[in-house]
């Protein structure tokens, strides 16, 4: 089978896909923590995650996971597979020699903007899905699912209103797996010039990676989630104009440090999340070659 052409194309979208949405089942109630925090929630993040259990359910931490799956498909299948395609071109421009940290983020930084353009849509539905229950009652959507969201989003806004947000998520994602894919390449060659191989060298780079895209998203995130998750005021102005102004009003609000609101829960998220998936995605491709897939 791994002499097949199209399994051969195909095969890094598929491992990539398969490992996000893996990790996203691992991860989704500290997800829905994580957007609380961001729209206002006080207190800890365990004690925001019994609220959310005992004033709306337990499965109201797992809101939004047909969303996030959907995400996964999307985003990090396109994002993976992309990454895996680049840096194996640019490997044979550079005569299989290790390729400079710049290479490794400038590949990290096409395939996150590339897959977040694919799964722009399913993240807008996620956000929706998951900020659904800090509304007034009247004012909830009552999505019942992410195929549903996104319908209720084309109905009301038009097919343009599934890329709400679009341009931050892009520039988001770009960041986040600069840090992720260039960090981790990097960490596994330094942790093999070490002689660390095996599992210590697998988590050990994966945790690197989890960390620098947790610190290089989060400040992009935050405005992500503040423009998606937006209402008409009262006189039926948006709240911002654009990233720019979101950016803007929150530095004369807050200060640098409050686009770092919640880093602690977001970095539980997304360095575990980017652990999970890159953990899965060595063990996979390691699996594959041993069994001739």
């Amino acid at each position: 089978m791994a002499d097949n052409p199209v399994w051969s194309r195909i095969k890094p979208f598929v491992n990539g896909g398969l490992c996000g949405m893996s990790a996203t089942c691992c991860i989704q109630p500290i997800d829905i923590v994580k957007v609380r925090i961001q729209l206002g929630a006080t207190g800890s993040p365990l004690g925001i995650a019994s609220n959310i259990v005992k004033q709306e359910g337990f499965f109201t931490l797992y809101k939004g996971l047909s969303a996030g799956l959907l995400r996964q498909a999307t985003y990090t299948t396109a994002r993976l597979g992309i990454f895996k395609i680049i840096t194996d071109k640019a490997k044979e421009a550079n005569e299989g020699k290790p390729l400079p940290l710049w290479q490794k983020a400038a590949c990290g930084l096409t395939a996150g903007g590339l897959g977040s353009l694919v799964g722009s849509p399913a993240d807008l539905a996620l956000i929706r899905m998951q900020a659904d229950g800090t509304l007034p009652v009247e004012q909830r959507r009552n999505y019942r699912n992410a195929f549903h969201s996104l319908g209720s989003i084309v109905k009301e806004d038009g097919i343009g209103g599934l890329f709400v947000g679009a341009g931050p998520t892009v520039v988001r994602a770009m960041a986040l797996n600069m840090g992720m894919l260039a960090s981790n390449d990097q960490a596994k060659e330094y942790l093999d010039s070490m002689g660390v191989t095996g599992a210590p060298k697998i988590f050990g780079a994966s945790a690197i990676a989890g960390f620098f895209a947790s610190a290089f998203s989060l400040p992009l995130d935050f405005i992500k989630t503040q423009i998606q998750k937006m209402k008409p005021l009262p006189d039926g102005t948006m709240p911002y104009s654009s990233a720019f102004d979101c950016a803007a009003k929150t530095m004369a609000e807050g200060g640098p440090l409050a686009f770092y609101k919640g880093f602690p829960t977001y970095y539980v998220r997304i360095a575990p999340h980017s652990m999970l998936t890159l953990i899965f995605l060595n063990y996979v491709t390691e699996f594959q070659r041993e069994n001739g897939f």
